[in-house]
């Protein structure tokens, strides 16, 4: 009896269950032999599934404890990880609803069963934080693993194991979810629930029974629990729906009564994963305006890209995923619509309006792609294998596994090849913390230096000994920068602050506060040391209009003071990366070898500081 992924391959002319780009030689066979060969061809399948699910794993682990004991991503170090530990002393409410809070909540699971409870937790975060973040990083690596196999679950029911395969081995190797699985950040671990309601609807496309309601709908509230765009899976789910409808309209009480029982369970897990949502709704929904507010507003983030957001992510899938996989995958989408047009409305529409929505809005980083790489995927893994089975349908077998490896290494080649250089690179010494070395190693404990918002605040403690020198217990007491406040002269006032004429300065507005006159300031206070990193000054150099007086005090630094250390990420006569949101945090290009922006230690010579 015919499955329901070999019914679907016959309509788009697959083999099912074939060797990737294989053509389907001959009339069928019947009996013991046929069902040897196609146990022959599943246990291959299995080992290529296993085969790539250790690589995907592989590659989100390499490199996996970079930059640490401090992390320098601000989502990871500000929204997920500190909040996690705080549910032990403050409670399940996080009172934060920019972010769902679902994998918050999974973190707190995680450090609870793993490093002993509260006490446990907190302990390991005040002394040995690499600990802490390692274990949260490895759940998003373990998530996204899953989410490759779910991937393939969903790709052998809507195709076959052959374009399942290869969908699975694009999205194990390709860059944005290898390199985002390293940081403990909702956008990779979102991936799994978002693919388990891509494969509730494959089923429900195929075979429409009322469970694979219930399971798309599961996956769809917990993605959504987890990151908020992952609800552009309900498109496909609906999709799926009316193509059952269509196709027999006395099944309409059926899918009626499905897609209330999808409704209601994605609604119950969504809760269920974010209770607050319903039991503090006022903040709920300030979070959810709030967040939508940010990301139309583009103008407070300095170094924000300016051009179309829809331009941006159709650059984006070019690194992201790849060339190759992004034009396949609109061969793939025009393939499918032309062969299965109910499959076609399942996955082609969820994509591109995924892509309208979020290009029309004025942020844009190239990760927010992420809930959309597995429809895509799928899609280029399908118009690649019909190419290869198109080219080798009237060749001998050894060209047609020969053209299917081709189509393979095609299709994942650019993701591989630049997952293991970004791997590579994650795995070095991070550029802070080698400049955090040569600090210890020149400027002693008590020294007042000044550095920028590049790097954390504990960047300046001992990890686990704080001192008793300074009020905070850090090794160097700073400059405040970020603790710093302008007054509605302009003027920036550091050390008097007024609350009802002032309001604090952020890491958006830094760069805003700096002058020339800092400098001057600096040696008078007997700040002599200045730590600037490229991460920070790079979004003044990518937009100097809107903040020249940032530009003239980067210029008079280094006319000012000596340029006592530097290091370098990029390799020797690489150009360095212009920056960008992306590029300069992620390291995509080949000219990175290690992590981190370019770092300068400056030791100014006027004021207090010409004593020393």
């Amino acid at each position: 009896m015919a499955t329901a992924e070999d019914r679907g391959s016959a309509r788009l002319g697959v083999a099912a269950g074939a060797p990737a780009g294989a053509p389907a030689e001959g009339p069928p066979r019947s009996g013991p032999a046929r069902r040897g060969d196609a146990s022959h061809a599943r246990l291959w399948i299995w080992a290529g599934l296993a085969l790539v699910l250790a690589l995907a794993l592989g590659l989100r682990l390499w490199g996996i404890r970079q930059g640490l004991p401090y992390s320098y991503n601000a989502d990871e170090d500000a929204h997920f990880v500190p909040r996690a530990i705080g549910i032990f002393q403050l409670g399940w409410n996080p009172h934060y609803f920019e972010n769902p809070p679902a994998y918050t909540y999974l973190l707190h699971l995680v450090f609870a069963v793993w490093l002993g409870g509260e006490r446990g937790v907190v302990h390991a975060f005040a002394t040995n934080p690499t600990a802490v973040f390692t274990t949260a990083r490895v759940t998003a690596a373990l998530l996204g693993t899953a989410a490759v196999w779910l991937l393939y679950m969903a790709g052998a029911r809507l195709f076959d194991r052959g374009v399942a395969l290869l969908a699975a081995a694009l999205q194990a190797v390709a860059f944005l979810p290898v390199f985002y699985a390293h940081l403990a950040v909702n956008d990779v671990p979102t991936l799994a629930p978002l693919t388990l309601s891509l494969l509730g609807t494959a089923l429900v496309l195929r075979s429409g029974r009322l469970r694979w309601y219930l399971l798309a709908g599961a996956g769809l509230g917990l993605g959504c629990a987890a990151k908020y765009t992952a609800g552009i899976v309900l498109l496909p789910l609906l999709a799926a729906a009316a193509a059952n409808y269509i196709a027999d309209p006395r099944q309409g009480p059926r899918v009626l009564l499905g897609l209330l029982l999808a409704g209601a369970c994605a609604l119950a897990c969504f809760v269920a994963a974010n209770p607050y949502s319903v039991l503090d709704f006022h903040a709920f929904a300030q979070g959810i305006q709030h967040q939508s507010s940010v990301s139309a507003e583009s103008e407070g983030k300095l170094g924000a890209p300016h051009e179309s957001g829809i331009f941006y992510y159709l650059w984006s899938f070019t690194w992201g995923l790849g060339w190759v996989p992004a034009l396949a995958a609109l061969g793939g989408a025009v393939t499918v619509w032309r062969r299965e047009r109910r499959l076609g409305w399942v996955l082609v529409p969820a994509p591109l309006l995924y892509l309208a929505f979020m290009g029309a809005e004025d942020r844009y980083f190239g990760r927010w792609l992420l809930p959309i790489f597995p429809i895509v995927s799928l899609l280029a893994a399908l118009f690649a294998l019909q190419c290869a089975a198109f080219a080798a349908r009237r060749g001998p077998r050894p060209l047609a596994l020969g053209l299917g490896a081709f189509a393979t290494l095609a299709l994942c080649g650019q993701g591989l090849l630049y997952s293991i250089h970004s791997d590579r690179v994650l795995a070095r010494a991070d550029t802070r913390n080698l400049t955090r070395a040569w600090l210890v190693a020149h400027v002693p404990a008590g020294t007042p230096v000044v550095v920028d918002p590049s790097v954390p605040a504990e960047w300046a403690q001992d990890v686990g000994h704080p001192t008793m020198s300074t009020r905070e217990g850090h090794r160097w007491p700073s400059w405040p920068a970020l603790e710093s406040f302008i007054e509605p002269d302009g003027r920036l006032r550091t050390y008097q602050l007024h609350p009802l004429r002032s309001h604090p300065v952020t890491i958006e507005d830094y760069e805003r506060t700096l002058s020339p006159a800092l400098i001057g300031d600096y040696e008078r206070n007997g700040y002599c040391w200045v730590v600037s990193g490229y991460a920070e000054a790079g979004r003044a150099y990518a937009d100097p209009a809107a903040v020249p007086q940032a530009i003239a005090y980067y210029r008079a630094l280094q006319r000012q003071a000596q340029v006592v250390y530097r290091v370098s990420p990029y390799r020797p006569g690489a150009h360095p990366v212009a920056f960008n949101f992306d590029w300069t945090f992620d390291y995509y290009p080949l000219a990175y070898q290690r992590p981190g922006p370019e770092m300068t230690v400056y030791r100014l010579r006027g004021g207090r500081c010409a004593r020393g």
